[in-house]
């Protein structure tokens, strides 16, 4: 009975211990519809992300080296171990989409200023048609 209980236990820390990753795709069906301000506003949400998701991964990691050294006493706790690799997972398919979404905004020349138009030539006034002086009844 008490070999039930350890496996019980041991299958419920397991279960905690991670959660699965879950990678972002590199390319997404609404891509081909982003403009640069939207291209711009994912760059910015994925870097917060990958802050996000180093933070964790050194939590985690810490946590693992916490529960190898405490599995040495009560070998139970080495089933919470973490060994899934969910940060590096979902880092590297960040980056990856960083990498596609900087070719988009190449191709869109996002952050690039509009070439200015060409200049216009300027036009020349014409000269107005000096009239011929009407003769004075005097000179007649």
């Amino acid at each position: 009975m008490r070999i039930l209980g350890v496996v019980v236990l041991g299958a419920a820390l397991a279960g905690c211990a991670g959660r699965a990753p879950a990678p972002v795709a590199v390319v997404q069906p609404t891509d081909r519809y982003m403009d640069c301000t939207a291209i711009l506003a994912e760059v910015g949400a994925n870097n917060e992300r990958v802050k996000q998701l180093a933070a964790d991964k050194g939590l985690k990691t810490t946590q693992n080296v916490a529960a190898g050294v405490a599995g040495i006493f009560i070998p139970v706790l080495w089933f919470g171990m973490d060994f899934q690799g969910t940060a590096d997972t979902e880092i590297t398919a960040l980056q990856s989409r960083q990498q596609y979404l900087s070719m988009m905004a190449d191709q869109k020349r996002c952050g690039v200023e509009p070439e200015p138009p060409p200049p216009r030539p300027k036009r020349v006034a014409k000269p107005k048609p000096v009239a011929a002086a009407a003769p004075d009844a005097s000179e007649q």
